[in-house]
Formats: C-alpha cells, sequence, structure tokens
C-alpha cells in the first residue's frame, strides 16, 4: 500500500487524485483549508484517509501538519505538493495584496512545504516529492502575468532542488498540464482591466472551461503512474495542447538564441574603459 500526502485535496487535481489513491487501495494524508469537505471519502474510505487543516502561506502550520502527518502515518512515500490559487488580469491591475497572495501561496508555499517535507523524506531513507506545475511554467499568455512568475520560479528552484535532494533517495516531479478541466478557472478572481488595456492583448478571453482539452481525471490518472514507476521524470508535461505550445515555444526560444550565438561570444571580449572628457 502506498501512502500520498496531498495539499490542496479539497477541489480540482488534488481531490481526484485523492479520489484516485484511495480507490486503488492506498492509504492518503489530506490537507486542505476545510477538511470538512472530504467527508464522503471518510465514511466511504474510513482510516485510509488521514486529514489536516493547513494554509501553505503559513509556514509554522506546515512544519506542524509535517510532523504530525509523517509521525501518525508512519510513512510517506509520495507527496504532492497541488495547493495553488489564480488571480487572472492585467500585471498593473492587480492589488498588492493579490500579488502578495499568489506569490505566498503558488510560489513560496511550495517552497516552504518541501523545505520541510524533505527532512522526513530523507530520515526514512526516500520518497517522491511531486510539485504541481503548469505549462504556464514554460509558456505566457497576456494576462496571466504573476501567474506565470509563481510558475516559473516553482520550476527553477525545483530543478535545482532536485539535483540536491537526489543523492538522499528522495525523486522530484514537476507536472505540467495544459488547460484542465477543473473548478481552478471558476475559482479564479479575474481582475477588470483598466482602461489603457481594453481591447489590447490581455483583453484575450479564456476558452470556456467545457472546451479545454484535459479531463482533471486523466491528469491525475498520469500523475499517479509517473510518480509511482521505476524512475519519475523530472518533468511531465501533459496534455496535447501544453505539449505543442511548450515545444513550440522552446523550439522558437533555442533558434533566437542561436542566432545571436555571435553576439553572445563577442561579449567574452575585454574592452577598455571610456576615456573622460
Amino acid at each position: 500500500m502506498t501512502t500520498w500526502l496531498i495539499t490542496g485535496a479539497s477541489r480540482g487535481i488534488g481531490r481526484e487524485i485523492t479520489e484516485q489513491a484511495l480507490a486503488r487501495g492506498d492509504r492518503v494524508a489530506a490537507t486542505l483549508r476545510r477538511p470538512e469537505q472530504l467527508d464522503d471519502l471518510a465514511e466511504k474510505f474510513g482510516d485510509r484517509l488521514w486529514r489536516a487543516r493547513l494554509d501553505v502561506t503559513d509556514s509554522a502550520q506546515i512544519e506542524d501538519v509535517m510532523a504530525r502527518a509523517f509521525a501518525e502515518n508512519e510513512r510517506i512515500d509520495v507527496v504532492v505538493s497541488n495547493a495553488g490559487l489564480g488571480v487572472f488580469g492585467a500585471g498593473e491591475d492587480l492589488t498588492d495584496e493579490q500579488v502578495e497572495r499568489m506569490i505566498a501561496t503558488n510560489l513560496t508555499g511550495s517552497i516552504q512545504l518541501v523545505r520541510r517535507a524533505v527532512p522526513h523524506l530523507r530520515a526514512q531513507g526516500g520518497g517522491v516529492f511531486v510539485q504541481m506545475s503548469s505549462m504556464g511554467g514554460h509558456i505566457t499568455f497576456p494576462g496571466f502575468a504573476i501567474y506565470h512568475a509563481t510558475k516559473w520560479g516553482v520550476e527553477g528552484y525545483f530543478e535545482a532542488l532536485a539535483a540536491e535532494i537526489e543523492p538522499f533517495g528522495i525523486k522530484t516531479m514537476l507536472v505540467e498540464p495544459g488547460m484542465v478541466r477543473t473548478s481552478f478557472y471558476d475559482t479564479a478572481a479575474r481582475v477588470p482591466l483598466s482602461e489603457p488595456y481594453r481591447g489590447g492583448p490581455a483583453d484575450a478571453a479564456l476558452p470556456p472551461v467545457e472546451d479545454m482539452v484535459a479531463s482533471q481525471s486523466g491528469v491525475a490518472h498520469a500523475t499517479i503512474e509517473a510518480a509511482l514507476s521505476d524512475n519519475p521524470p523530472l518533468r511531465l508535461l501533459l496534455n496535447s495542447d501544453a505539449y505543442e505550445a511548450v515545444t513550440s515555444t522552446v523550439r522558437g526560444r533555442l533558434a533566437s538564441l542561436e542566432s545571436r550565438r555571435e553576439a553572445a561570444y563577442a561579449a567574452d571580449a575585454e574592452y577598455p574603459a571610456p576615456r573622460s572628457a
């Protein structure tokens, strides 16, 4: 039996991974702001579901919950960092509080969670840490600037971290879905565009959720299968829209960099300081 710890288990992909893991016969330590939202699963699966209240923006609470989860579940094989927040609008239009809250939830919260999970995973001899990211960690859309800032930050942090903690037997996996049919888009705040941005690139509308390519059940299944594989990938790019958009963008970025090769090498030269008049 595999034991999972999943943050943000109340809805969306986090809830789907929780349900699928329990249906497999596994044990889940689920954390969320309102544990009563999983009462139906507790009734169905009994003591295979462990619950705790957790706000990932509270580092002291993360430390306490992680300690209790590892102690009361004896061993946790896979930690899934899924808690996230969306606020969409032109970067200038968001309030300071919205910017700070999204960074605190999506980026700082993810960092603080893994920092407190690693000692427990190391002590038990290893495990897998799954960080939910997005194709938005590689590409960008106008109107999503702060969201992209958090996901690009997550990508950089976890790529470096993966090399640091691999000697302890801890594997790290970044899950990068495309646009998934989840409640994330329904609950995300949308900041009305100020006049200068109306009719511009940031004014593009999201497609209706029902028109999005990927299902959350498919993403959850693929995540579970990869996390339990013999060699989890550092990056798990999921859904056809993500694959096409990311690979196309990366090829274009590489071509742009290669076109500036001569200028890059020329900057190696030493130049004398300009003479004063």
